[in-house]
This record gives structure tokens, sequence and C-alpha cells, in this order.
């Protein structure tokens, strides 16, 4: 906002030396008598008024400023006749004060105008700002919202399994610590960031997975595909994370190995992700559950973070639950989001 509101200043500054460098050309150049008339009323009357204007109309203050406005109506000529009477001016009657008093007020009304426009276009200039970071602030906290709702008993739970390695003095017990730790810093440093790179992202899956896996005993239940050059893409972080809790939180409790598929490609411009689990018995709806990350918060986040640029299908049969994500133009996607980011 301060940025526009010096930009307006500058084009203020720039206005009024282009009309005093032509109001001096017109006296040296052409020789023309001097008569800063114009000038010195245009500058009282414009200011005054423009100050009027955006200080009373957006209050909707109309009665100050009708008041206002009357009062600058009829005080506009007297900067110039407070000039002329300093510089030894006379006026030989009352009515030819009055006559060039009238006169000036032909000049008064102009500014007036002009003025009102350009109040209206600065009003509209800043409105439009002030509405746009208000926008981004709004989406930001929704964005900052949602990538927080992870769930907290997975964390609980995590802990509490790697208490169990540690006091068993289980040899994995150090590596499960990593992880944990990695996790936790990607969650509150790097995800931070309006994008990462998809390897990264892929990174803090698996050390989800292999937290996950602590509550298993069978060989891994996750089997996890990733197809395409990864490192030249990047996405939005935390980006599959509610989608991967959900295959865990929907499937029965006990797994067998390799009952839960992730896949991850790339191809061209275009990222496909898709998980699929079993269905348990008691897992409820699969579309929204209380207290967990339902679907319509992950489609509210795509549609901020992507907007028609993704989609997500959900398919569900009596065994199979599967979840496919599609996100096109990524290139074009962080284009866009360097140039947001170069304008703040």
């Amino acid at each position: 906002m301060n940025r526009i509101k010096k930009v307006l200043a500058l084009a203020h500054v720039i206005i009024w030396t282009f009309i005093l460098v032509n109001f001096t050309l017109e006296v040296l150049v052409n020789d023309r008598p001097f008569r800063p008339q114009a000038l010195l009323i245009g500058l009282y009357v414009f200011y005054a008024h423009l100050y009027t204007f955006t200080k009373c109309l957006n209050k909707r203050k109309f009665k100050t400023y009708l008041w206002h406005l009357t009062l600058i109506f009829l005080t506009g000529p007297l900067p110039f006749l407070l000039f002329a009477f300093l510089i030894g001016g006379k006026f030989n009657t009352w009515m030819g004060f009055l006559n060039y008093y009238g006169d000036s007020l032909s000049i008064v009304i102009i500014f007036i105008v002009a003025s009102t426009i350009v109040g209206i276009i600065q009003n509209l200039i800043i409105n439009t700002v002030k509405k746009e970071q208000l926008e981004k602030q709004v989406i930001n906290s929704e964005l900052v919202y949602l990538k927080s709702q992870i769930n907290p008993h997975f964390l609980f739970n995590t802990l509490n399994n790697i208490h169990t390695l540690v006091y068993t003095q289980d040899p994995a017990a150090p590596e499960a610590m990593m992880r944990l730790s990695s996790l936790m810093r990607y969650m509150i440093y790097e995800s931070n960031a309006s994008t990462v790179p998809l390897s990264i992202e892929i990174d803090y899956l698996k050390d989800y997975i292999s937290l996950q896996q602590l509550r298993y005993k069978a060989s891994p239940i996750v089997d996890f595909q990733v197809e395409g050059n990864t490192d030249t893409f990047q996405v939005a972080p935390l980006l599959f994370i509610h989608l991967l809790e959900n295959t865990y939180k929907h499937s029965p409790s006990r797994l067998k190995p390799g009952s839960i598929k992730v896949r991850i490609a790339v191809k061209e411009n275009q990222l496909t992700a898709t998980f699929q689990n079993p269905i348990g018995k008691k897992s409820g709806s699969l579309l929204e559950e209380p207290g967990g990350i339902g679907f319509s918060n992950i489609q509210k986040r795509l549609q901020l973070l992507y907007p028609n640029q993704h989609s997500l299908a959900i398919n569900k049969n009596d065994e199979i639950f599967t979840a496919e994500l599609k996100i096109t133009n990524l290139h074009t996607q962080i284009h866009e989001k360097k140039a947001q980011l170069l304008y703040n």
C-alpha cells in the first residue's frame, strides 16, 4: 500500500512540474505577461478539495463535505488576491474587485472538477489494492490453517512407538527419531515456502510412511511408486499428506504388505498422484469424518493453490477406495507465483 501511495505522490509531482514548466515557457519564450492566477488558485483549490473529498466521502460525512466544499468555493480566489495585494496590486472599486472575484470562480470550478476526478481514480486504485491484499491475506490464512491440520494423533502415536523402540533398545529407534525430526523440520520450516521441489515433497511422504510403518509388524504395507523426473517440478508444500493420511485412516486395522498403493507420475507439465487403499468395515464416511481432514478441505486448498488447473477424482467400490489428483500446467503456475512474489 505504501508503494502505491508513493507512486501516486510521484504522479502528482510530475504533473504539476509539467504544468509549471509550461507556465514558465509561456512567460519566457512566448513573452506572455506574468499572471500566476490559475496556478495559485489551482494549487489551493485542487489539494484542499482533494483532501476534503478523500477524508469526508470515504467516511461518509456528506454534510461535512458540503460545508467544506462551500468554504473552498468561496475562498478559492483568495490566494491570488492576497498575492496581488502583497505585490502592490489595487482594485479601483468594489465592483472591480467583485468582477475579478467572479471571473476567478470559473478557475475554482475547473480545479474542483479536476480534483474530484483524481480523487475518484485514487480511491478506485487504493480500494482495489486493499481488496487484493485482503483477499491474499484470507487465502494465506486459509492455506496456513489447512496445512496445519495434520492429525495430531499421528504424532502422539509415533512418539509412543519410538518410546517403545527406545525402551526395548530396538536398533530402528535412532532412524525413527531422525525421520520424525526430518518430518517436523519440513512441516515447521520448509513448508512456509510457496512451492518446494516435488522430490522433497516425496521424501516427506516417505518419512511419514516410515513412521506409520512402526505400527505394523508385516513388511511395508505401502507400495510407493514414482514415475518421471521429479527434480524438474515444484509443487505447493504438504500437497499430498492429507490424501496419504486418509489411506491409513480408512483402511482395516490389519493390512497385508502392499495393501496401500501410492503412485506419483509426472509427464511433460502434468502431475498425477493416485492413492488407493482397502476399505475397512468401520471406516465410516470416506469423504468426511468428524475431527479429521475431509476431502472438502482438500478440495478447498487445491482450489486456492491451483484454480482451474486440477482435478480430484474419487472412486469407491465395496473393497477399494481410490483418490486420483491431477495438476496441469505446473510450469505456468510456478512462473505466476514468482511474478506474485516479485509484485509483493
